[in-house]
C-alpha cells in the first residue's frame, strides 16, 4: 500500500497523529470517516499524489493517533479540537494553505477546518456529510430508522460493550473489498478497545458540542470562504434524505459544485477512480473563486 509514501508519528501541541504522506505538488489533506483509519485512503491517494501532494492522518481518537482525554462535555472529540490538529499537522509539514477532503465522520472535522479556519483553507471536498446541526434539525422518522447508530453512540458505555462484544460482526468489511493490508490495518483498530472508544466519543462530541458551533456559525451569518465540493454514494442514505444534497448546503457555502459517485457508502475503496478524478477536476479548475453550483 502507499507506494512512495512514508509513515510517521507526528507530534503536535494537543495530539500524536500517525500520517502517510507523499506526492508532489499543492497540498491536499484527506480525512477518514468512522470506523476507517488513514488506510481507507490507500487506492486514491497514490492516484492523486502525481499531481498533488497528499497527506492522510488518523484522527485523533481513531486508529493509532492518540486519544483525547475524556471530559464531560466532549471537547477533546470535538470538530473543532480535530480541526486545530489539521492545521498544526499541515504547518508541521510546512503548508500554511492546503485543500482539506473529509468522508464520512471526517467531512465534519474538513467543514470545521474550512469554517474556522478560512484563510488556511484553499478547497473544501465534503464526501457524504451534511452539516450536523443540519441533520439532526432535518431529524424524521427515515433518519431515526437509517442512522439510528448517531443516537446509540451519544449513549454512555453501552455502545462499545456492544460493538467489544463482536467488533467483525458489527462493523463488518473484508479483505476482499477492502485489500488485505488495508483489512488488517482496520481490524487492529476495531478490537482496540481504546480505538472504539475514541471512535465513538466522536458521535458524542457531534451531538454534545459540534451542533452548537454549527449553530453559533450560523447566527453569526458565517460561511464557507472557499470553493467546496459536495460528493454523495448513489447507494448509500444521503439522496433518500436530502433529495438534492447540495439544497442543505446552500446556506453554508460560497461557492458549490457537487454530484453523486456510482457507490456505497465506502467510495475511496469502491470507487477510487471516480472519487479521484472528481477530486483532481476540483482542485485542477482554473480561476475556482468563479465556480457556480453545479451537478457536474
Amino acid at each position: 500500500m502507499f507506494d512512495g509514501f512514508s509513515l510517521e508519528i507526528v507530534d503536535l501541541p494537543e495530539a500524536s497523529l500517525r500520517v502517510r504522506f507523499g506526492g508532489s505538488g499543492p497540498p491536499l489533506l484527506l480525512l477518514h470517516g468512522h470506523p476507517r483509519t488513514h488506510v481507507t485512503w490507500h487506492r486514491v491517494a497514490p492516484l492523486l499524489a502525481s499531481s498533488h501532494t497528499v497527506i492522510c492522518p488518523d484522527l485523533r481518537g481513531f486508529g493509532r493517533s492518540s486519544l483525547p482525554a475524556d471530559t464531560e462535555d466532549h471537547i477533546g472529540s470535538s470538530k473543532r479540537a480535530k480541526a486545530g490538529d489539521c492545521i498544526a499537522l499541515m504547518r508541521h509539514l510546512g503548508f500554511s494553505r492546503f485543500a482539506i477532503a473529509g468522508h464520512d465522520r471526517g467531512s465534519y472535522t474538513a467543514f470545521r477546518t474550512a469554517m474556522d479556519h478560512p484563510m488556511a483553507i484553499t478547497h473544501l471536498v465534503i464526501m457524504d456529510g451534511v452539516p450536523i446541526l443540519e441533520a439532526l434539525e432535518r431529524c424524521d422518522s427515515r433518519f431515526a430508522r437509517l442512522w439510528w447508530h448517531w443516537f446509540f453512540y451519544a449513549l454512555p458505555d453501552k455502545p462499545e460493550r456492544a460493538i467489544m462484544a463482536d467488533p467483525d460482526a458489527w462493523y463488518g468489511g473484508s479483505a476482499k473489498a477492502m485489500g488485505v493490508e488495508a483489512y488488517a490495518d482496520y481490524k487492529d483498530a476495531i478490537h482496540n478497545p481504546n480505538v472504539v472508544h475514541g471512535m465513538i466519543e466522536d458521535y458524542r462530541a457531534g451531538m454534545s458540542v459540534d451542533h452548537l458551533h454549527d449553530a453559533a456559525d450560523r447566527k453569526a451569518s458565517r460561511r464557507i470562504a472557499c470553493p467546496t465540493l459536495v460528493l454523495w454514494s448513489t447507494r448509500d442514505d444521503l439522496p433518500s434524505l436530502y433529495g438534492n444534497v447540495l439544497d442543505v448546503w446552500k446556506p453554508w457555502t460560497t461557492h458549490l459544485r457537487g454530484k453523486g459517485i456510482e457507490s456505497g457508502h465506502h467510495m475511496a475503496e469502491e470507487a477510487p477512480e471516480a472519487l479521484a478524478n472528481a477530486i483532481r477536476e476540483f482542485l485542477e479548475t482554473p480561476n475556482p473563486e468563479t465556480l457556480v453550483e453545479s451537478h457536474i
